[in-house]
């Protein structure tokens, strides 16, 4: 059997579709896997052992360009992956995304899986999923191979990735010169770092998201970070980064502590674990479909705001994954 995956979208969505990835190769022997990403998610899969191929296109359209070569190239990669003749597209969306189903009944498989609100929306689409919001997002991705034969497992692989040599290279240098060691320091895009000093002589490595409140795409929090900064604090390392050196930092940390975000979902895949922190669930993505996965991966939700939550239920949470961290 001949498999395809198709993935298109942000770096953390595909980290939790790995397990699925996981429970395909478990249960159909000699099942050959392939997956589409793009060339901005691609890396999160590199030198994972549960993928034969990886197929990789650039997209068209980024940072409001486009690119004809881009388009040129993802014209012949659609030919080149009709020819695979594919037995299986799996569309691996838990919600429906429209481009994502046509991209995958483009290829041509024998049968395609996708979820969508309406079948009726995709003429050829051989096995519609209905789209479950009560799942976690980690269980819609495994629930996509039911009309494969393979069956929901009684418990779930926690995702996991390889981290980039250039990350690990980054944190080296980083930790070292500020005479920071694995293990030794606390990550987090809140608060606390004064009680991590006191109660175990641990640093603490500040992250935020670059960027101004009100953008409309990519809202950061420089304006919230800046009093953080402005105190200057001994104890605390600020880091303003791309993805590639947070994850150097993250996967050398003792715990972190962050909001519901990818580099959340890295780092419930990463030796130190998280503890996720969730918010006005009402509109925002709640922790029982996004909630971190991992053996060192917890969270506290709290009604309109973190700060509502209290000092001494973070802590007891912390200190559980920080003393099971055994760094």
């Amino acid at each position: 059997m001949k498999v395809l995956v198709i993935k298109r979208d942000k770096l953390g969505d595909l980290l939790l579709a790995t397990p699925m990835l996981v429970q395909l190769k478990r249960a159909i022997p000699g099942v050959e896997v392939h997956l589409l990403a793009n060339d901005y998610n691609a890396w999160v899969v590199e030198g994972n052992p549960d993928l034969d191929r990886v197929w990789v296109y650039r997209r068209a359209r980024s940072g409001g360009r486009v690119s004809l070569g881009a388009a040129w190239d993802g014209l012949r990669q659609g030919f080149a992956l009709r020819a695979q003749q594919f037995d299986w597209v799996i569309v691996a969306n838990g919600d429906e995304s429209p481009r994502a189903i046509r991209r995958g009944m483009a290829v041509k498989g024998q049968r395609t899986v996708a979820a969508c609100e309406a079948a009726s929306s995709y003429p050829g689409l051989s096995d519609p999923l209905p789209v479950d919001d009560s799942l976690h997002e980690v269980k819609r991705m495994l629930r996509l191979l039911g009309p494969l034969g393979v069956p929901m497992p009684a418990k779930a692989e926690a995702p996991r990735y390889v981290l980039p040599a250039r990350s690990a290279e980054f944190a080296a240098r980083w930790l070292g010169e500020r005479g920071l060691k694995p293990g030794g320091y606390f990550v987090l895009g809140l608060g606390w770092s004064a009680h991590f000093k006191r109660e175990w002589g641990l640093d603490t490595v500040f992250m935020w998201t670059p960027g101004q409140s009100d953008d409309p795409l990519y809202p950061g929090d420089d304006a919230t970070a800046q009093p953080v900064l402005d105190a200057r604090a001994a104890q605390i390392h600020p880091h303003r980064g791309p993805l590639w050196e947070a994850l150097g930092l993250v996967w050398n940390v003792r715990t972190l502590l962050f909001p519901d975000s990818g580099l959340m979902h890295f780092a419930a895949a990463s030796p130190g674990g998280v503890l996720g922190f969730f918010a006005e669930t009402d509109v925002s993505p709640h922790s029982r479909q996004w909630g971190p996965l991992g053996e060192r991966a917890s969270y506290l939700e709290a009604g309109k705001s973190v700060q509502e939550l209290g000092d001494a239920e973070v802590m007891a949470a912390v200190a559980r994954l920080a003393n099971a961290a055994g760094r």
